[in-house]
């Protein structure tokens, strides 16, 4: 028995997220169905993150146990010949047998894109949030500068949540504008439930002068999903990848 890693991109436009779910095709049961027929056994991946419906993936990071003799490294390529085009597998590599990818230290990276113009484009319709209301980048950085570090981030976690505690790590979060298209850049320690998305619909508030960059801290301090701002669309959403080790 070997256990296997996986890169795995995916445009989740068309997925009811991550994890397996009953009644809606997700990305988990995609890869579930297509690891059990290449490698004639019953596999079930562990994922890193359990990305919602309608996110994206440049990198999440999947990993199963396997008696095949298929070179680990060659898995990749024939599993692809069995997954829909919207899902890639971009490496395959054999891990020790004891490796979690939610279990151990790693740092996960995710971007928000918003198209910040008067009319949308179509071409971004599936990846990237259109909002016509001019944004001030400048004060959106300010208020992102408030939320590195540690701290205690219940005020950006979904209420319905249920964790052992909401204190996170952000190493970084970046708000960079080229042209049209607003980037929110965050890595961290890891993310609690729609904690991503409402930092950006936060931070889009604050752009538009609906608060000021100075009402994180208070956001922060009140512990009350209330006092952030509202849960920005899941397609705006890409995770860019994991590094375990750190």
């Amino acid at each position: 028995m070997k256990r296997i890693m996986l890169v795995v991109a995916y445009e989740g436009t068309n997925y009811c997220g991550w994890q397996v779910q009953p009644n809606g095709i997700t990305i988990e049961g995609e890869l579930n169905r297509a690891l059990s027929e290449l490698l004639g056994e019953r596999i079930v991946v562990i994922g890193a993150s359990r990305t919602d419906s309608g996110v994206h993936s440049y990198g999440n990071v999947a990993v199963f146990d396997t008696d095949t003799r298929i070179p680990a490294e060659k898995i990749s390529f024939a599993l692809n010949q069995r997954l829909p085009e919207d899902i890639v597998v971009q490496s395959s590599k054999e891990v020790l047998a004891d490796f979690h990818p939610r279990h151990c230290n790693s740092r996960k990276t995710y971007e928000y894109r918003i198209l910040n113009r008067s009319v949308p484009l179509p071409m971004c319709r599936r990846d990237t949030y259109f909002y016509h209301r001019a944004l001030d980048v400048e004060k959106m950085q300010r208020a992102a500068d408030c939320l590195v570090g540690e701290h205690d981030f219940k005020s950006f976690c979904a209420a319905a949540a249920v964790v052992e505690t909401t204190v996170r790590t952000i190493y970084s979060l970046d708000v960079r504008r080229m042209e049209d298209i607003i980037t929110i850049r965050v890595t961290g320690s890891g993310f609690l439930y729609n904690m991503v998305r409402i930092i950006a619909g936060t931070l889009i508030q604050i752009g538009e002068g609906r608060k000021e960059p100075e009402s994180i801290k208070e956001i922060l301090a009140a512990c009350d999903r209330g006092a952030a701002g509202p849960t920005a669309p899941a397609h705006g959403l890409t995770m860019i990848g994991i590094e375990f080790g750190m």
